[in-house]
């Protein structure tokens, strides 16, 4: 089950991610910066050249000069959690690894809700399920109950999910993909590619069953995506090979995450949650 216990413990993790957001985003705080805001900072002498609609036609009626309005710029960052809830994340001894995905990902909501900004949490497996961008934290207990009620159970279509995706990226995003990945590279390549150009954190959970594969003798392996089963001998030698593939496989998602700009950051669902929150949170300084 997912719960919000360890949400209050997270304030020690504000100063990171302040840097992170004041630095690159500016956040949803009011800005110095001159834009087209809604808050009015400040009137300025017209110089030709200026954009006229800038002017402020009362203030001239009051003085016969010409003066243009001057803004502060409300910089709102929006923060994007993005889910796999497909078959293969519903495995973990303790925690699943969608339940511990799912806890990292409501520390990020719970963490752009502390700095007022805007979170949108969606999940994705065959379809994808998006939650709209919203501010307020009584919003999170009604999150955590509908991430406690859905099935976990498909197939990974992430390339699709996050075409589909991209279009609700506008402004400055910063979008935190959380899945296992366990499935080709070159569709997470061509997923992470249609997220363009905003800021990706993408983290790879795995089981350290999956991860160590301490198995020896005669078992049965269960595709939970397919369905299928195999049946095999496990050597040392079979488990070493299983060990370096998936290492492999990893290294090849980092590779893809270096080329395109994004952050990579890979946990264990049997780890200490705050010791993930900092390690997922160091890959975002």
């Amino acid at each position: 089950m997912i719960d919000t216990a360890f949400l209050e413990q997270l304030k020690r993790f504000s100063l990171i991610v302040r840097k992170r957001v004041t630095s690159n985003y500016k956040g949803a705080r009011r800005s110095i910066a001159m834009g087209r805001g809604l808050q009015i900072k400040d009137y300025r002498y017209y110089v030709p050249g200026d954009d006229i609609r800038l002017l402020d036609w009362k203030v001239f009626a009051r003085t016969n000069k010409l003066y243009t309005r001057q803004y502060e710029e409300d910089r709102t960052l929006s923060v994007h959690i993005i889910i796999d809830k497909s078959s293969s994340m519903d495995f973990g001894k303790h925690k699943t690894k969608y339940e511990y995905g799912s806890m990292i990902g409501l520390g990020f909501a719970y963490m752009a809700l502390k700095e007022n900004d805007k979170f949108e949490f969606s999940t994705f497996a065959n379809e994808l399920d998006a939650v709209k961008p919203r501010r307020g934290m009584s919003q999170l207990a009604s999150l955590v109950d509908r991430l406690n009620n859905i099935k976990v159970k498909g197939v990974s279509n992430f390339e699709e999910a996050m075409m589909r995706y991209k279009k609700q990226l506008k402004g400055r995003c910063l979008v935190l993909v959380i899945s296992d990945f366990l499935f080709d590279e070159e569709e997470i390549k061509n997923g992470l590619m249609r997220l363009g150009k905003h800021e990706v954190k993408v983290v790879q959970v795995l089981d350290r069953e999956e991860k160590e594969m301490k198995m020896y003798g005669d078992v049965k392996l269960f595709d939970s995506e397919t369905n299928q089963i195999l049946k095999t001998f496990m050597s040392r030698r079979l488990r070493q090979k299983y060990v370096q593939k998936l290492n492999d496989h990893s290294s090849k998602i980092h590779d893809v995450c270096v080329k395109l700009g994004a952050g990579f950051c890979q946990i264990t669902s049997d780890d200490d949650l705050f010791d993930s929150f900092y390690k997922v949170l160091r890959h975002s300084e």
